[in-house]
């Protein structure tokens, strides 16, 4: 019973490792690879299930062995179940949509890019008057960034942040206080395009930012956490 434990959360925890990597190298598309992820879960739960029995049979003073490899087998079986579990809870708190900016009226828009997105199931055009309602719901604290340097000198800013947070620069455009570069993330290398807009306000400069994922009805947060990030890196380097 220890080692059949043992052995399901080594399975289980393999096939959630080669979900992302997997979907990277074009070794499934996105569907099988989220179908895998589920049986993972699954998997995880299982382990866990006979790790939880094997360790009651084989608890220490008892007649049989295996007590430590029970504890291994329930530990990695609880983290696979918690990863995709954390996933789709964090899923549900925040809204299904994919595009997201400072400026939900005069959104920044993409040209640079444009070509780059020629292929993508998302639409580079913003959604409207809906998705600015979604937006609004699920992260009202959003909004652009104001700053007391002049336009040139915010857009050097900003280009500086957009390096440090690792995008791929993929134009700048200072005489129009434009920026767009290509976000990847870290398990599944889902590609999201950004546009930084630097405009002239209140004596200062006024940075807007929109983040727009490439493939998925919805992001679980990270378009706009990414812009949260970027904007709170700019302000730092103000303010130091």
């Amino acid at each position: 019973m220890a080692s059949s434990g043992f052995l399901v959360a080594l399975l289980a925890g393999l096939a959630l490792l080669l979900t992302g990597p997997g979907y990277r190298l074009r070794w499934w598309e996105l569907r099988p690879a989220f179908t895998i992820l589920r049986w993972a879960a699954y998997g995880g739960l299982a382990a866990a299930a006979l790790s939880l029995l094997g360790a009651m049979l084989a608890r220490p003073g008892g007649s049989r062995r295996g007590f430590p490899l029970t504890l291994v087998g329930l530990v990695i079986g609880l983290v696979v179940v918690g990863i995709p579990w954390q996933w789709g809870r964090t899923a549900q708190q925040v809204p299904p949509i994919h595009d997201i900016t400072t400026d939900t009226e005069t959104p920044p828009t993409f040209v640079a890019i444009l070509p780059l997105r020629a292929d993508a199931p998302n639409p580079a055009e913003y959604g409207g008057p809906e998705l600015a309602a979604q937006q609004r719901a699920g992260y009202p604290d959003l909004g652009p960034l104001l700053l007391r340097t002049q336009p040139p000198q915010a857009f050097e800013r900003a280009l500086a942040a957009a390096y440090a947070m690792g995008w791929e620069i993929v134009a700048t455009a200072p005489a129009e206080g434009r920026i767009e570069a290509t976000a990847t993330t870290f398990w599944f290398g889902f590609k999201d395009d950004i546009v930084v807009r630097v405009t002239p306000a209140d004596g200062g400069s006024r940075i807007d930012v929109r983040s727009v994922s490439r493939v998925g009805r919805g992001d679980v947060g990270t378009n706009a956490q990414r812009i949260k990030a970027y904007l709170a890196r700019i302000a730092h380097s103000e303010s130091s």
